[in-house]
């Protein structure tokens, strides 16, 4: 009897359209979303707080950069600590990366609800988080191809309005508000730095860097189907979006010492009132509401979907996850199942942003802790390999790096990463017992 085939994903992506992604899943404007709360928790140092977000996100980069290589596949980091580590923890590095992938778009949802309650407050946010998930779901039903010319029109509005607002900044700080001055405060303060709070801010910019490692849910769908564009692509976009968060933290970071800030979450939108006009401010919610709303869930929703679909497959969750649609080549099942997911998600902590956001990242660091691990035990261990800097260096600082993060998390987000991470380790040992987590090929 013939066993049927694994359902796969059609092949159409290049070099380009998968840093668009990756941008798109980061979104150049991010900073703006949390620059309050790396602000309150950093001392002001928000520059240093974000160069220390890429310098612990370049060394995970660069082990997903290798793994991709070995595992061009959708399962992203769970495929990769299947093969490093075993079943297992392949297993747990998927529910784990799940509770990253599932939380942002919810996170989004709701950071586009702020943003439109303050251009109309007397809509309620939740109406906005039902639309949001709505049209994200509608863009990715459609294939790939139409996700990632979404991916770029969104990222052209993103660069018009963060160019109009940092060349008007930099007018109203050489006019004499702020600091006056591009400065060296934003960098290092030594009255403001404190190790502790620093690890603290940089655990929240973490958050800002998520995306470069969904483009490796898109590995089926490369062309050439060896996992190296798709390394390129995530090195690529690392680079790219941190030269961009320098620039536009660094300019508010020197206009912030002149205003008080009366919501943490609404910060951006009062530094634009209070620095350029109201004007402006307007302008930038409404872009802010589009991009949370409706550019960035777009990827966010296609990455967890892939994730979904790859474990459906393996059957580590149920197999319907597993299906692909006849006509439009896409996992629509594990994309109607995360949808609905996110949106209750996000309905239930819609007032709360700041956890919401710290859970994402605990999801986020423990999926990256064991992508490290799979990489030191699949080369340096198993293989004894020579490349010492890629498979030795690399992922061992990497994970000591993700480790100090970690230390600089809430109590919250640590209380609700466990309890999701027990509840995975108690499912997975269920798999086992029942023979489904087996490996199963995909051609």
């Amino acid at each position: 009897m013939n066993e049927r085939q694994p359902a796969t994903l059609r092949k159409t992506l290049g070099y380009w359209d998968l840093v668009a992604y990756g941008l798109a899943y980061i979104a150049p404007i991010a900073p703006l979303s949390t620059i309050g709360f790396v602000w309150d928790e950093s001392g002001g140092l928000v520059v240093l707080a974000y160069l220390l977000g890429a310098a612990c996100m370049y060394f995970t980069a660069r082990s997903y950069a290798t793994m991709c290589e070995e595992v061009p596949n959708a399962g992203s980091v769970y495929a990769f600590a299947r093969l490093g580590l075993g079943r297992f923890a392949g297993f747990m590095a998927g529910w784990m990366i799940l509770l990253d992938y599932l939380l942002i778009p919810a996170l989004l949802y709701v950071l586009a609800s702020i943003a439109m309650g303050t251009l109309l407050p007397q809509v309620g946010r939740w109406v906005w988080i039902v639309l949001t998930m709505g049209i994200t779901l509608f863009f990715n039903w459609f294939g790939i191809r139409v996700t990632t010319r979404v991916n770029f029109a969104f990222l052209a509005l993103q660069a018009v309005m963060l160019l109009a607002f940092l060349a008007l900044a930099l007018v109203a700080l050489f006019g004499g508000k702020g600091d006056g001055a591009l400065t060296l405060h934003p960098l290092f303060d030594a009255a403001s730095f404190h190790v502790g709070k620093i690890f603290s801010a940089t655990s929240i910019c973490v958050l800002s860097f998520l995306g470069f490692d969904a483009i490796s849910t898109l590995a089926e769908e490369t062309k050439d189907g060896s996992g190296k564009t798709v390394g390129r692509a995530i090195m690529g976009t690392l680079v790219a979006a941190t030269l961009i968060f320098v620039v536009q933290t660094w300019i508010m970071g020197d206009l912030l010492p002149g205003m008080h800030i009366q919501d943490l979450a609404a910060a951006p939108f009062e530094l634009a009132h209070w620095a350029v006009g109201a004007g402006f401010a307007a302008f930038m919610a409404w872009v802010v509401a589009l991009v949370n709303g409706f550019s960035n869930p777009v990827p966010m929703q296609a990455g967890v979907a892939r994730v979904l679909f790859a474990m459906g497959r393996d059957r580590q969750l149920p197999s319907a996850l597993g299906r692909v649609h006849p006509k439009y080549g896409t996992p629509y099942v594990s994309m109607l199942a995360s949808s609905a997911l996110s949106l209750v998600i996000a309905l239930a902590m819609r007032n709360k942003l700041d956890e919401l956001a710290s859970i994402v990242n605990f999801g986020a660091l423990t999926g990256f802790a064991l992508l490290h691990l799979s990489v030191l035990n699949r080369f340096a261990v198993n293989m004894r390999s020579r490349r010492i800097f890629v498979h030795w260096i690399v992922p061992l600082v990497g994970l000591g790096v993700v480790l100090a993060v970690l230390t600089g998390m809430s109590q919250y987000a640590l209380d609700v990463g466990i309890t999701w991470m027990a509840a995975g380790a108690i499912y997975g040992f269920a798999l086992r017992a029942r023979n489904r987590d087996e490996i199963r090929a995909v051609i």
